[in-house]
């Protein structure tokens, strides 16, 4: 209000159909596309008697960021699922606008709005800070594009904003976009939509419905129908056979099922992914398993027979579903999701490829390799070989290496070991996978519950757990066989507690088709501790006597050590 206030003070006209950006004429692209039968679409203006949507389910910011660009001269509506699920009679969760307006015009009318993204620049309109602030999306409408007639570039998606610098419509090589900021007509913006149902745009003032391709009848049939011929869409960008299948499970509580002419093509066209990069895929995958409804998705992919052969990690994932600790991990995603709580890919990928892990772990461990850096080859190992080259690769190895490294440390509960443990920042994952294990059947739970108990408790209250532990130990023989037993060549530099490490061999099963059990971190625990020689000392009477026979105080001193081994030797995959 006060920049238009200013604007008009200065004489600069801001209201009014000659601020607005002008109504774009078609483009060459969408007159092509027209001719050859592409469907445009028709405009259908549906009032509020026919559509029914209740007003007082829009958000109020919504509204604010459409009246303030429609009083600035530009179209504006509320588009998307948002509408998709007021017709429903729903409150959306999330609100898009669209509109005329470029980035650069929608951002000088608010306050704090900040324009992101390369391959499709948007607008984020920030209203209140902290958790409780909102973000209400704007977008402006896009031309129909052809990719023949796109600036071909030398690069991928991590290409240097510089080298595309002035450029609009950009692929590379593979035909991958790069860039897509052709502006265009609402026309050209509701064909260039994948689904019926997310093509229609609400006006909030008026209460009016713009629908192009019977978008409403279909959200009143349930139905998640493509625009166009689904096979000519599929064939333009086969992720969209993806993002189908994604929104079948979105929906499926809702009642929503796939049109037949929008499912058919997708089993035979599957082949067209393998030319997809593989960190798109990746990405796919994980919006297929990390957006809330990742059980939904297994059921998807599993009815329309794709089971195999979309992704080898998502392949993986569908046929490991139903092993207990890979569905209590989708299980839980999906909750937290709901619950609106954070998740990350490190946690669900270490739950899905742990069977892996253990199963390389166990063979290096019976060729009699350390048992923490066998853990540590092991876990290099099936990194490469399952996940390979993605983005972020860096930071997604690392987080899970230090969730499964953590396994057998979570033994340890003498010494420093679990001081020093429970202060890793990632050591609230690893407790989580822990509880999962349990879950599935793993004696955990006592183990479990003492973490937990160790970790919300003051100093006292910890030194009574650690007294507990060690005690505990003492009387189980020294809580299994350690270093010491293995090594005489340097007992009193060798971790007690790192014994931890060494799981029995119990099962050498790597099908895909059944997990195993976790390896126990104690092999020997009827073991006794090999005894230390007291070595003889030159100045006996200038000096404390040295505790051999007891092993208390060398177990906390190794623990420590243990520690130190463990969260050092932790290579980048």
């Amino acid at each position: 209000m006060i920049k238009q206030f200013i604007d008009k003070l200065l004489g600069k006209r801001r209201t009014g159909a000659s601020t607005a950006a002008p109504r774009a004429r078609r483009s060459p692209a969408a007159a092509k596309a027209s001719a050859a039968g592409h469907p445009l679409g028709q405009r259908n203006e549906v009032p509020a008697r026919a559509h029914g949507i209740d007003p007082t389910l829009v958000d109020r910011r919504a509204q604010e960021v459409v009246h303030t660009l429609q009083d600035a001269g530009y179209e504006a509506y509320i588009v998307g699922g948002a509408v998709r699920d007021l017709l429903l009679g729903l409150r959306p969760k999330d609100f898009d606008v669209a509109t005329n307006a470029t980035p650069e015009q929608v951002k000088s009318l608010f306050r704090r709005a900040f324009i992101i993204g390369r391959r499709f620049r948007i607008v984020h309109v920030v209203f209140g800070r902290g958790r409780e602030h909102e973000v209400i999306e704007v977008t402006t409408f896009r031309g129909f594009t052809d990719n023949a007639s796109a600036e071909r570039v030398h690069g991928n998606e991590k290409t240097s904003r510089q080298a595309l610098a002035g450029v609009r419509h950009a692929v590379d090589s593979s035909g991958r976009v790069l860039r897509d900021n052709v502006w265009g007509s609402q026309q050209e913006d509701a064909a260039r939509r994948d689904f019926s149902i997310n093509a229609m745009y609400y006006d909030p003032r008026s209460q009016t419905v713009v629908d192009y391709h019977g978008g409403i009848d279909d959200a009143r049939q349930r139905t998640i129908r493509m625009i166009g011929n689904a096979e000519t869409r599929y064939r333009e960008d086969p992720v969209r056979m993806l993002r189908a299948i994604r929104f079948a499970a979105k929906l499926d509580a809702l009642g929503f099922t796939l049109d037949s002419a929008t499912a058919r093509p997708i089993a035979l066209l599957l082949p067209l992914l393998e030319d997809i990069p593989p960190s798109r895929m990746f990405d796919e995958m994980l919006k297929l398993l990390q957006t809330g409804h990742a059980l939904a998705s297994v059921a998807q992919l599993r009815a329309l027979g794709l089971g195999r052969g979309v992704y080898p990690l998502l392949d993986l994932a569908v046929a490991r579903a139903d092993w207990p600790l890979v569905h209590l991990a989708l299980q839980d995603t999906d909750r937290r999701v709901a619950e609106g709580k954070p998740v990350v890919p490190s946690f669900l990928l270490a739950c899905l490829l742990w069977d892996d892990v253990q199963t390389q772990w166990e063979r290096a461990l019976a060729q009699g390799e350390h048992p923490t850096p066998a853990l540590s080859d092991a876990i290099s190992d099936v990194f490469e070989r399952r996940v390979g080259e993605v983005s972020g690769r860096g930071k997604l190895g690392a987080e899970m290496r230090e969730i499964w490294m953590m396994q057998p440390r979570f033994e340890r509960r003498t010494g420093k070991a679990p001081l020093n443990l429970i202060e890793q920042p990632r050591f609230r994952a690893g407790l989580d996978f822990l509880r999962l294990r349990a879950r599935t059947g793993e004696p955990l739970q006592a183990l479990v519950q003492w973490w937990e108990a160790l970790s919300l408790a003051d100093d006292d209250a910890r030194a009574d757990l650690l007294e507990q532990a060690r005690l505990h130990s003492q009387q189980a023989g020294g809580g299994g066989k350690s270093k010491s037993a293995r090594r005489t060549r340097k007992p009193a530099a060798t971790p007690d507690a790192d014994a931890a490490d060494a799981p029995s061999a119990t099962c050498n099963n790597s099908d895909d088709s059944a997990p195993h059990a976790a390896p126990q971190a104690n092999d020997a625990t009827d073991a006794p501790a090999a005894k230390k020689r007291r070595r003889r000392r030159r100045k006996p009477a200038a000096q404390r006597p040295h505790d051999g026979g007891d092993g208390s105080n060398g177990s906390e001193a190794n623990s420590g050590n243990g520690h130190s081994a463990a969260g050092g030797e932790m290579p980048q995959p």
